[in-house]
């Protein structure tokens, strides 16, 4: 299998036909990849991509319109994300932050909902300075704002051990948002409460493409479907990454 993957990726670097894997592979990409040679992260059979759009209801990302553009010019299915400080403002203020600067969806068969990046603080403490409550009323008030203005629940986006903190391990989202697990391992490994699989599986942080590696949970089709409308189960369940075979590949 290693080999066979080798293989295929050295052909689509030459110029052949994009490489294609059962599940779906993808990134996420920020400012902090600011040059992503986009012909040829498709080539290397990377099929969607989230963009980091909006931090707070301070920062917009300098690099998210052209690498949007870019993305969706070679024909990846894309979408973007909002990094939470639910420190700073209400989830509604934050929701409409992210809607007016990128974070909108449409079904277009191209467009991924918007993803709400709700995790560690990365300049103080853990939770934000919020009770396990308030936080889940928090992305809440974030995540009906978004379907209010899209028709979707936005993806969540976290880990299982700051979910466990700082949530409580909440399981009020798990019927209604699509989860998108962050855990860099060859097993998915335990869920938050709620969910009984994930959608999108960010499982290393580097690779050979720009930015984090991540998995769809399912088949092409069901990604392009996906697109519409949330499937609350997709056909296939990935638990466990094959390290090797994806030893040249993202």
């Amino acid at each position: 299998m290693k080999y066979l993957v080798s293989l295929a990726l050295a052909l689509a670097v030459a110029g052949a036909t994009p490489v294609k894997h059962a599940h779906p592979r993808g990134i996420d990409v920020s400012s902090y990849q600011p040059n992503v040679d986009w012909t040829t992260v498709k080539n290397n059979g990377i099929e969607f991509a989230y963009i980091k759009a909006t931090e707070g209801t301070s920062y917009i990302s300098p690099t998210f319109n052209s690498q949007h553009a870019s993305a969706k010019k070679v024909g990846l299915i894309h979408g973007g994300y909002h990094f939470a400080h639910p420190n700073v403002s209400t989830g509604a203020t934050q929701a409409k932050y992210f809607l007016a600067h990128g974070g909108a969806w449409s079904g277009d068969g191209v467009t991924l909902p918007g993803a709400l990046d709700i995790e560690y603080n990365p300049s103080g403490p853990k939770c934000y300075g919020l009770s396990a409550p308030a936080m889940v009323s928090w992305i809440k008030d974030f995540s009906n704002t978004y379907k209010a203005a899209t028709g979707r629940y936005p993806v969540i986006y976290t880990t299982t051990d700051w979910w466990k903190d700082c949530t409580g391990n909440s399981a009020t989202f798990g019927s209604t948002n699509p989860l998108w697990i962050a855990h860099y391992a060859s097993t998915i490994g335990t869920l938050p409460a709620g969910w009984k699989d994930t959608s999108f599986w960010q499982y290393a942080h580097s690779g050979p493409n720009p930015g984090n590696a991540n998995l769809w949970n399912g088949d092409m089709a069901g990604l392009k479907r996906y697109t519409f409308f949330y499937l609350a189960r997709r056909n296939t369940l990935i638990t466990t990454l094959v390290l090797n075979s994806l030893a040249h590949g993202s």
